[in-house]
């Protein structure tokens, strides 16, 4: 498969996601509770707006040779740095719901972390183009790529209690290390480190910890900490194969949490059932499929790299909510992408798909390099 054809599939999945989740947050955003009064149509009205401007920043990033952005790259980190710091500024950081990942500058309200997973990859990717001999040393190959240039940054958003992004990105940063040529052990051993650091900041937190025994026993605490995975797993099982239909859903009125933003699954559950869930775990898998094939055949180390590390913010932030939702892990807070509510999410991720489309079109790219050679040959 030629490398704009997976650019191609790549666009279908996410415009199809990109439609469900609008009409997902038109089903569920008529029952969330609107602050100041509002209407109630707000939430599908912002969300349409948020998609029209991910959808033109996106045309307009992929008509731009994303190799320009080298040269602005410490910029772009310095610029993360900052807007992820200004999270502990007295009244300009926002604490909501105990996380204290949110920005208000008065005319606008965004989460820098959406912004820095960008600027995360693209740091990553043009440090490993540049010391592209040095992967396997443990100086430049690992520890001022990975603890400074990666882990600032990350530790900052980590400090912010949002450990769901936290740990989404780092696995990111993982799969781009790795790609790069760093050794196995040492990513072995900063995921071991890493796994004892999020050990100890949750044991070391009450909410965290009653989090966990939610997660083992959600209806048992179905009216307190596990209320949202309690009604989730409801909303499945009333759901069940083909859904009740779209906005029949029932526990979206009051009794699921934010259920038009990081729940928005269970709520796919209940009103497109069995198959209306399956089908977006299809559509998450196939735009990760394609985006690896897309990443396989860039024959530039710095697209090659961000490539990867684009597709990986994508996914991973998907299956760990989708995760979360079924509650095979704890719950964590993080967005559907493409489709949970949300604007600083929603249009740098849409961005994310534009700077996909600027690799494929900017640069050179091989021909089924990554099939068997048997696989090629033609048959008499």
């Amino acid at each position: 498969m030629s490398a704009r054809l997976s650019i191609i599939f790549i666009w279908v999945c996410f415009i199809i996601l990109l439609i469900l989740g609008i009409m997902m947050v038109a089903s569920t955003g008529l029952s969330a509770y609107v602050p100041n009064g509002g209407s109630p149509s707000q939430f599908l009205q912002k969300q349409c707006s948020f998609a029209l401007l991910g959808l033109s920043l996106a045309l307009a990033v992929s008509a731009i040779n994303y190799q320009k952005i080298r040269p602005w790259v410490k910029v772009i980190w310095v610029i993360c740095v900052i807007l992820l710091g200004l999270c502990y500024v007295p009244h300009v950081g926002m604490e909501i719901n105990g996380e204290s990942r949110w920005v208000n500058l008065g005319i606008l309200s965004f989460q820098p972390s959406e912004i820095a997973k960008i600027g995360m990859m693209i740091t990553l990717a043009d440090w490993y183009t540049t010391h592209r001999e040095m992967p396997g040393t443990f100086w430049r190959g690992f520890m001022l790529p990975g603890a400074i240039l990666f882990g600032i940054p990350l530790a900052l958003i980590l400090c912010e209690k949002d450990m769901g992004t936290a740990a989404a990105l780092a696995v990111s940063g993982g799969c781009v290390m790795y790609v790069a040529g760093v050794r196995n052990w040492l990513l072995f051993t900063a995921m071991i480190v890493g796994m004892v650091l999020m050990f100890d900041m949750v044991t070391g937190s009450e909410n965290r910890m009653e989090r966990i025994y939610a997660w083992f026993d959600p209806q048992a605490f179905s009216q307190g900490v596990g209320r949202q995975q309690w009604i989730a797993i409801l909303a499945f099982a009333r759901g069940g194969v083909s859904g009740v239909g779209l906005g029949d859903g029932i526990e979206k009125f009051g009794n699921l949490p934010f259920a038009h933003t990081d729940f928005i699954f269970a709520e796919i559950g209940e009103e497109w059932g069995l198959v209306g869930t399956l089908s977006v775990l299809l559509l998450f898998t196939l735009l990760t499929i394609f985006g690896i094939m897309l990443a396989l055949q860039i024959q530039d180390t710095f697209g090659r790299l961000l490539a990867t590390g684009l597709v990986c913010t994508i996914f991973w932030p998907a299956a760990l909510n989708m995760a979360v939702v079924t509650s095979l892990l704890p719950n964590s807070g993080l967005p559907l992408p493409f489709i949970s509510y949300g604007g600083t999410n929603l249009v740098f991720t849409i961005m994310s798909i534009g700077l996909l489309t600027s690799i494929q079109r900017h640069t050179p790219t091989v021909k089924q390099t990554y099939w068997p050679d048997h696989l090629l040959k033609k048959t008499p």
